[in-house]
């Protein structure tokens, strides 16, 4: 004779958070604030499309040398040519970064699963928007041109001229990259309106030269200047691969970043996990002006 189950004793507790109340709603929410604040940091640089591309890829950066300089002829003599050279500066490996953080049952129950769970993933997201900027200015120091001024104004202006003169053939928008410290004392005689984007504080029409980007990762006396021009961006595609599959990652429809969150009954807890692989990077290192705004002699 078969015996007839209850099923019903077996359902979850009342309260029980499982696998659907964790997925995808927390990382939807996520996902989608980090992929509209680097989209508003493509917005601040003038990177009009981010490219999608394997991890693993090597990002040439470039710059330009002549090769010589012909002298002027008489008329009807060959012209000698001039060797222009677009050589390879430097690389960027675009790599696949990976964040995990747990939240414990204890925590949950202190302070509720949102408070909890949304805390800590704000922190961590925190971390990757901080290691997408240090990427970045990390390839700026990679920039060779150099400029300087007196003070931060000189400097800049300096800058700006640097910039013009180095995309003399292009309709060059100039950016520029300041230190906080440099801005906090400018903004003890003046007063100027912030913007932030990715965790970014920028001044439109800064000095009437241009975005300048403020950002405490620079020393003070030391800004960067190139044009918004030749800013590009590059990301590993978090939707539709085998990775994105294999860990059912959550994305929004730019695919910038995959988030996923997974109870785990071994700890009695809950793990993010955060994949991305978002770079910014200028094209042509020597189209990067450093600029000492500090000069005294």
């Amino acid at each position: 004779m078969k015996r007839i189950m209850n099923l019903q004793m077996f359902a979850a507790p009342t309260g029980t958070i499982v696998s659907t109340d964790v997925e995808p709603a927390i990382s939807i929410d996520f996902t989608n604030r980090l992929a509209t604040n680097i989209v508003e940091l493509q917005n601040v640089l003038g990177v009009t499309n981010m490219i999608p591309m394997a991890a693993g890829t090597l990002i040439k950066m470039y710059k330009t040398t002549v090769a010589n300089s012909p002298a002027q002829v008489a008329e009807g003599e060959d012209i000698a040519l001039t060797e222009i050279k677009r050589e390879p500066a430097s690389t960027i490996e675009l790599k696949l970064n990976k964040y995990r953080k747990q939240t414990t049952a204890e925590s949950i129950q202190k302070a509720g699963q949102a408070i909890a769970v949304n805390e800590t993933d704000n922190k961590l997201i925190s971390i990757v928007r901080s290691d997408i900027k240090k990427s970045f200015y990390g390839a700026l120091a990679k920039g060779t041109g150099t400029a300087e001024g007196a003070n931060l104004q000189a400097g800049l202006a300096k800058g700006w001229g640097a910039v013009k003169k180095f995309f003399r053939d292009y309709d060059a928008t100039p950016v520029f990259f300041v230190s906080a410290d440099d801005v906090a004392g400018y903004l003890a005689a003046a007063q100027i309106t912030l913007q932030t984007a990715f965790g970014f504080d920028y001044v439109e029409n800064f000095l009437g030269l241009g975005t300048a980007v403020v950002t405490p990762e620079l020393a003070a006396g030391t800004a960067y200047a190139t044009a918004k021009e030749n800013l590009n961006g590059a990301y590993i595609p978090a939707s539709g691969g085998d990775v994105a599959n294999a860990f059912g990652l959550t994305t929004d429809e730019t695919g910038l970043v995959g988030m996923t969150h997974e109870p785990s009954t071994t700890n009695a807890s809950i793990t993010t996990l955060v994949l991305s692989g978002v770079t910014f990077f200028p094209e042509m290192t020597d189209g990067v002006i450093k600029i000492n705004t500090a000069k005294t002699a």
